[in-house]
């Protein structure tokens, strides 16, 4: 992936690091120069100085290619500008904002960003959000152990149980909606072309159901 990261704290800069030596293309933004002496010695890895909502600094970054966006900022109208700056006017398809004040989540919510809670998530937590970005999360319980996501059905489940994405004590399906309609699916439901299922699911077992909707979404 190509990922801009926009924060070069602790938190930016550990990201860039991991998702670095995973060879992963990283371009970290951050208004202060000396922030980039915690940046690693990574042909991976490019320092910008500036603000991450200025768009001359984001082109420079080659936003317009990104295929992902963190803004981990030290504060949440930065994060939320440049946020919607990189969904809004140039496409990323995958962004991610940091929250301190968690009554600004359902501003996030509203313009389809998900937020990562300072305090409640790690840099664990993000990149898991990164490499599984077909999965749309919702909450997360606890200091993020058990996530609720949300994804439409697999069409090779078609016509099959929808327990049969269930792993005990990973994977549960708690919520379908069919048509506009929200239920709560029995054992025996079966699935049905563009069902969107809510899974709650343990952050250990992502990948597991990534590898459900993999055999359909080929990612």
């Amino acid at each position: 992936m190509k990922v801009i990261v926009v924060g070069c704290g602790r938190v930016g800069a550990t990201l860039a690091s991991l998702l670095a030596s995973e060879g992963h293309n990283v371009q970290v933004v951050d208004r202060r120069p000396k922030a980039a002496r915690r940046l690693p010695d990574s042909p991976n890895i490019r320092f910008h100085e500036g603000n991450g909502y200025s768009r001359a600094v984001l082109e420079a970054a080659g936003v317009e290619h990104a295929d992902a966006f963190v803004a981990v900022t030290s504060g949440d109208n930065s994060n939320i500008v440049s946020a919607r700056t990189a969904k809004e006017t140039y496409r990323v398809p995958n962004v991610l904002a940091r929250i301190y004040d968690p009554r600004r989540a359902d501003i996030y919510r509203e313009l389809g960003i998900p937020t990562i809670a300072s305090v409640r998530w790690t840099v664990h937590q993000i990149h898991q959000m990164l490499l599984h970005r077909h999965l749309s999360p919702e909450i997360s319980f606890g200091n993020g152990e058990t996530l609720l996501y949300r994804s439409e059905v697999p069409a090779y489940l078609n016509g099959r149980p929808l327990a049969e994405f269930e792993v005990d004590g990973e994977i549960r399906v708690v919520e379908v909606t069919r048509g506009g309609r929200s239920l709560i699916p029995a054992h025996s439901t079966p699935a049905q072309t563009g069902d969107l299922v809510t899974f709650a699911v343990a952050a250990t077992a992502l990948s597991r159901l990534r590898g459900f909707l993999d055999k359909e979404l080929g990612t």
